[in-house]
Protein backbone atom coordinates (compact mmCIF):
# COMPACT_ATOMS: atom_id res chain seq x y z
CA UNK A 1 0.00 0.00 0.00
CA UNK A 2 1.03 3.29 -0.81
CA UNK A 3 1.47 5.95 1.60
CA UNK A 4 2.16 9.22 0.05
CA UNK A 5 0.86 12.49 1.26
CA UNK A 6 -0.28 15.14 -0.88
CA UNK A 7 -1.68 18.59 -0.40
CA UNK A 8 -4.74 19.87 -2.16
CA UNK A 9 -3.52 21.73 -5.24
CA UNK A 10 -5.23 24.43 -6.83
CA UNK A 11 -4.16 26.03 -10.46
CA UNK A 12 -5.65 29.00 -12.53
CA UNK A 13 -4.48 30.34 -15.92
CA UNK A 14 -4.50 33.11 -17.96
CA UNK A 15 -3.83 33.63 -21.37
CA UNK A 16 -1.70 36.66 -22.83
CA UNK A 17 -0.66 38.24 -25.73
CA UNK A 18 2.86 38.19 -25.11
CA UNK A 19 5.32 36.07 -26.34
CA UNK A 20 6.77 33.57 -23.49
CA UNK A 21 9.67 34.32 -23.43
CA UNK A 22 8.76 37.95 -22.07
CA UNK A 23 6.09 36.49 -19.84
CA UNK A 24 9.15 34.25 -17.92
CA UNK A 25 11.45 37.01 -17.47
CA UNK A 26 9.11 39.35 -15.62
CA UNK A 27 7.86 36.59 -13.18
CA UNK A 28 11.42 35.70 -12.95
CA UNK A 29 12.52 39.14 -11.99
CA UNK A 30 11.84 39.56 -8.04
CA UNK A 31 11.71 43.07 -8.57
CA UNK A 32 8.48 42.89 -10.35
CA UNK A 33 6.95 40.93 -7.14
CA UNK A 34 5.27 44.34 -5.68
CA UNK A 35 3.88 45.30 -9.02
CA UNK A 36 1.97 42.73 -9.72
CA UNK A 37 1.69 40.15 -6.35
CA UNK A 38 0.91 43.25 -3.71
CA UNK A 39 -0.59 41.11 -1.27
CA UNK A 40 2.42 39.07 -1.52
CA UNK A 41 5.39 41.14 -1.36
CA UNK A 42 5.09 45.14 -0.72
CA UNK A 43 9.06 45.13 -1.17
CA UNK A 44 11.48 42.80 -2.38
CA UNK A 45 15.69 43.07 -2.09
CA UNK A 46 18.23 40.12 -3.17
CA UNK A 47 19.60 38.24 -0.71
CA UNK A 48 22.47 36.30 -2.38
CA UNK A 49 20.80 33.73 -3.83
CA UNK A 50 17.51 34.47 -2.23
CA UNK A 51 15.12 37.10 -2.15
CA UNK A 52 14.01 39.14 0.65
CA UNK A 53 10.56 40.03 0.85
CA UNK A 54 8.41 42.24 2.50
CA UNK A 55 4.89 42.29 3.42
CA UNK A 56 3.23 44.29 5.64
CA UNK A 57 4.57 43.85 9.21
CA UNK A 58 6.44 40.72 7.98
CA UNK A 59 9.59 39.61 6.45
CA UNK A 60 10.56 36.30 5.26
CA UNK A 61 12.89 34.76 1.88
CA UNK A 62 11.92 33.26 -1.06
CA UNK A 63 14.36 31.23 -3.27
CA UNK A 64 13.20 32.45 -7.29
CA UNK A 65 13.75 29.42 -9.85
CA UNK A 66 13.72 29.79 -12.95
CA UNK A 67 14.18 28.01 -16.34
CA UNK A 68 13.41 30.37 -19.63
CA UNK A 69 14.45 27.29 -21.64
CA UNK A 70 11.55 25.52 -19.84
CA UNK A 71 9.17 28.11 -19.52
CA UNK A 72 9.17 27.57 -15.47
CA UNK A 73 9.36 30.37 -12.61
CA UNK A 74 8.87 28.79 -9.00
CA UNK A 75 8.80 30.91 -5.83
CA UNK A 76 10.30 28.65 -3.46
CA UNK A 77 10.10 28.06 0.76
CA UNK A 78 13.95 27.84 1.03
CA UNK A 79 13.81 25.49 3.96
CA UNK A 80 11.13 22.85 1.75
CA UNK A 81 11.81 24.10 -1.79
CA UNK A 82 8.71 21.78 -2.20
CA UNK A 83 6.88 24.36 -1.21
CA UNK A 84 6.22 27.79 -2.95
CA UNK A 85 4.08 28.68 -6.19
CA UNK A 86 4.71 26.77 -8.66
CA UNK A 87 4.19 28.25 -12.73
CA UNK A 88 4.35 27.60 -16.21
CA UNK A 89 4.36 29.58 -19.19
CA UNK A 90 3.50 27.84 -22.42
CA UNK A 91 3.04 28.56 -26.01
CA UNK A 92 -0.31 29.23 -27.26
CA UNK A 93 0.06 30.12 -31.08
CA UNK A 94 1.95 33.69 -30.89
CA UNK A 95 1.36 34.53 -26.90
CA UNK A 96 1.34 32.20 -24.04
CA UNK A 97 -0.85 30.53 -21.30
CA UNK A 98 0.13 30.97 -18.24
CA UNK A 99 -0.75 28.55 -15.37
CA UNK A 100 -0.24 29.23 -11.20
CA UNK A 101 -0.53 26.18 -8.79
CA UNK A 102 -0.37 26.72 -4.74
CA UNK A 103 -0.71 23.62 -2.66
CA UNK A 104 -2.55 24.17 0.70
CA UNK A 105 -2.48 21.57 3.52
CA UNK A 106 -4.89 18.65 4.11
CA UNK A 107 -7.79 20.11 6.14
CA UNK A 108 -7.50 24.03 4.81
CA UNK A 109 -10.72 25.52 5.15
CA UNK A 110 -12.45 25.73 1.63
CA UNK A 111 -13.40 29.31 2.19
CA UNK A 112 -9.58 30.12 2.64
CA UNK A 113 -8.75 28.49 -0.30
CA UNK A 114 -10.85 30.35 -2.37
CA UNK A 115 -9.83 33.72 -1.05
CA UNK A 116 -6.30 33.02 -1.86
CA UNK A 117 -7.57 31.98 -5.46
CA UNK A 118 -9.40 35.01 -5.77
CA UNK A 119 -6.18 37.10 -5.13
CA UNK A 120 -3.82 34.65 -7.58
CA UNK A 121 -6.52 35.09 -10.40
CA UNK A 122 -6.55 38.67 -9.85
CA UNK A 123 -2.56 38.47 -10.19
CA UNK A 124 -2.61 36.86 -13.32
CA UNK A 125 -4.68 39.68 -14.71
CA UNK A 126 -1.81 42.22 -13.34
CA UNK A 127 0.88 39.82 -15.20
CA UNK A 128 -1.29 39.47 -18.26
CA UNK A 129 -2.00 43.20 -18.50
CA UNK A 130 1.74 44.50 -17.98
CA UNK A 131 2.95 41.97 -20.19
CA UNK A 132 0.30 42.01 -23.08
CA UNK A 133 1.37 46.91 -22.35
CA UNK A 134 5.02 45.82 -23.10
CA UNK A 135 4.67 43.45 -26.04
CA UNK A 136 2.55 46.42 -27.70
CA UNK A 137 5.16 48.60 -26.84
CA UNK A 138 3.08 50.59 -24.72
Amino acid sequence: MHTITLHQAETRAVSIAARPESVVAYLADGHNLPEWAPNFATETAVDGDLWRIGSGDAAFTIAIRASREHGTVDLLNPADRRQGAFMRVVPNLDGSELLFTLQFPAGTDPGAIDAQMTVVEAELQTVRDRCEREAAGA
